[in-house]
């Protein structure tokens, strides 16, 4: 097994900074199948009392929260930008959260792009890759 090293050379200290600061959460990718990753990493962040927001044009609705078929559609603000998007979605996804005003892109496992996640650093925004927020939740925030 060939483990990814983060790229984002980001702290734990960091990381719970991260996920102590920005509540507001448009998540990626979203599914309302509960074997997807997306759906469990979901279901976690809203038992931990995060708001977090659907994105995916395929559905209505994921665990009772309206899905919005992109990130520019959410009402209000949004602090963090959660990819569960093959890589060669992901720049889509970034000028979105760019141009929303996000604070953060977070690559899951197996979303990372090169050239998104240098648009989102050269942009301003925090980047994480290759760590699965729900994960880092786990063990960060003891």
């Amino acid at each position: 097994m060939v483990r990814i090293m983060p790229v984002d050379r980001l702290t734990d200290e960091e990381i719970r900074e991260i996920l102590t600061k920005n509540r507001r959460i448009a998540l990626v990718g979203a599914s309302p199948r509960p074997e997807r990753a997306s759906n469990d990493v979901m279901r976690y962040l809203l038992e931990k009392g995060y708001e977090v927001y659907p994105v995916n044009p395929r559905y209505e609705e994921v665990l009772g929260r309206k899905c919005y078929p992109s990130v520019l559609d959410i009402p209000g603000e949004v602090d963090i930008v959660d990819l569960f998007v093959r890589p060669e979605f992901t720049m889509e996804y970034v000028e979105q959260a760019v141009e929303k005003g996000a604070k953060v892109v977070w690559f899951q496992f197996n979303t990372y792009s090169r050239e998104a996640f240098r648009k989102a650093k050269e942009a301003g925004l925090t980047a994480v890759a290759h760590r699965c927020m729900k994960q880092e939740h786990e063990r960060v925030m003891v």
